[in-house]
């Protein structure tokens, strides 16, 4: 799969989880906060896509959100989560 779609897939189930995805620019990677009465997940646009896609399984990893579909379980498990490795997996494409 591609990583621009693994990226959307993530995407679409992080605003099912009614958090709001924002990109924004600083000197942070990413991840969760909660402004007010919004739950919003915090992306650097200036990362690369696999870091981005790393950021945000991350968060979505900690959420565990029950109705997650397989195919981005699928990008968790890759992304080295799942089995406690803290470095995101490179792909060759």
């Amino acid at each position: 799969m591609k990583k621009t779609k693994k990226l959307e897939l993530l995407e679409h189930a992080v605003t099912k989880t009614g958090y709001k995805l924002r990109y924004e620019k600083g000197n942070f990677l990413g991840g969760d906060c909660r402004l007010r009465d919004d739950n919003i997940i915090v992306v650097n646009k200036f990362l690369p896509i696999e870091s981005k896609i790393y950021t945000i399984a991350r968060v979505l990893h900690k959420l565990n959100p029950a109705d997650c579909p397989a195919e981005v379980r699928k990008i968790i498990e890759d992304s080295g989560l799942s089995t406690g490795n803290q470095l995101p997996l490179i792909e060759n494409e």
